[in-house]
């Protein structure tokens, strides 16, 4: 019994890594972060994942506050600069109260 649990358990989570691998275009930060979330419920840096998704934006420190909060609130940053908001449906769906998206 022992062995077809743990077996299950393997097999579940590479359908989901597999999943996550065909949605994000073979991005290796979306998928690590997926296997890191997938085996702990630790919050991500985000200061290290703003940092990079803020590091071609106009305006720096006014993108690395709004994503810091969109993460702490959601944890979880797209990869990428911009867009990818798919993969974060949180981040995706906060807005300001004008109704602008919040996150960058």
């Amino acid at each position: 019994m022992a062995i077809s649990n743990t077996l299950l358990a393997t097999l579940l989570i590479s359908l989901l890594l597999l999943i996550g691998f065909v949605e994000s275009s073979s991005d290796p930060m979306v998928i690590a972060n997926m296997v890191e979330q997938s085996f702990t419920d630790d919050k991500i840096d985000c200061d290290e994942a703003c940092k990079e998704r803020c590091k071609l934006s106009s305006r720096p420190n006014l993108c690395k506050r709004a994503c810091g909060t969109c993460c702490d609130r959601c944890n979880c940053v797209p990869p990428g600069t911009s867009g990818n908001y798919d993969v974060c449906p949180c981040y995706r769906d906060m807005t300001t109260h004008g109704g602008k998206h919040k996150c960058p």
